[in-house]
């Protein structure tokens, strides 16, 4: 099971990695291109702006699975830390399969919206392009996310650590942070 879930946890880790780091580096081209344009030619790239919003879309989702899976997500933890070791797990546990299942529906959703734009057949207003192309990121990264919540319920099952993630282990410095 701990080779399926590493296999499982690499190869998501590296898709997440690449769509982040090319999506902030064709950012940062994109808005210098439209800054040296403007100021040196006087005229600016016209879909640098809707380019722009549908990179940090990807960003937002693609980043959000990530920070699942490095223990970084928001976590409320005012009665967590009252609780010992067996309620931590517990309550850890339980928060990992619910999330799970949340991340997974809404993806569904998603994806169905997703659906719906492609069968529309929407463009976006610059580009003409569409949109449904664009915004098909949203169910995979929200499936990613269900993926490493699910991966955190598995390793909260079967290891006797409080598994914030599969590669977050916490520890008594990082409760209530996960640094």
């Amino acid at each position: 099971m701990k080779k399926v879930l590493n296999q499982i946890s690499a190869i998501t880790e590296k898709i997440e990695k690449l769509i982040i780091i090319m999506s902030i580096i064709v950012m940062m081209v994109n808005s210098t291109a439209n800054a040296i344009g403007r100021y040196f030619f006087n005229k600016s790239i016209f879909f640098s702006e809707e380019l722009n919003q549908f990179l940090i879309v990807a960003v937002t989702f693609i980043g959000f699975a990530y920070a699942v899976r490095k223990g970084r997500n928001i976590r409320m933890t005012a009665v967590y830390d009252m609780l010992g070791h067996t309620g931590k797990k517990v309550l850890t546990t339980v928060i990992a399969i619910t999330t799970a299942g949340l991340m997974f529906y809404l993806a569904w959703l998603a994806f169905h919206y997703v659906v719906e734009l492609k069968g529309i057949n929407r463009l976006s207003p610059a580009l003409q392009f569409p949109v449904y192309i664009i915004y098909s990121i949203i169910p995979v990264g929200l499936a990613m996310a269900g993926v490493q919540y699910s991966i955190s319920f598995l390793m909260n099952l079967t290891h006797k650590e409080i598994y914030l993630s599969y590669d977050v282990i916490e520890t008594a410095d990082s409760a209530g942070d996960p640094s």
